[in-house]
């Protein structure tokens, strides 16, 4: 049953960076069956070169990752004066003041808990998007 309060996603483009792949696969199958269009990256580095050809419309980052992490990719997007107003999601499996506060700093919207249910993926998109609107 679908609410009429509840946003259509239908193409909404979301770009997920993480370095697991069960966490990719999870966010782009929860994300493509309402409708979104799902970009994933591996890192910080691939995922900034998918950023400048997608513009995505939201952006998860998880911190923990090789060669760029989650708080200087999203330094680096918050920087880019073309990406500075698209909403960040921070995911991190540690869910401590310290991660949430230093994701702030670097400029993320949200700070998700990793394992993450489809209602917290769903509301967060959600949530940014009608600030959006």
């Amino acid at each position: 049953m679908v609410d009429n309060d509840e946003q259509d996603m239908t193409g909404l483009k979301v770009m997920v960076i993480d370095d697991s792949k069960t966490i990719r696969r999870t966010a782009e199958t929860l994300l493509k069956k309402e409708g979104c269009e799902v970009i994933t990256a591996t890192d910080g580095f691939e995922a900034l070169a998918k950023i400048a050809d997608h513009h995505p419309d939201v952006i998860f980052i998880d911190i923990m990752m090789p060669r760029l992490d989650g708080y200087q990719t999203c330094a680096l997007i918050k920087n880019n004066s073309s990406f500075r107003g698209t909403p960040v999601i921070m995911l991190s499996s540690k869910d401590g003041l310290f991660d949430r506060a230093r994701g702030r700093i670097v400029g993320s919207e949200q700070y998700l808990t990793k394992p993450f249910t489809r209602d917290e993926l769903l509301g967060a998109i959600r949530r940014h998007l009608s600030r959006a609107a």
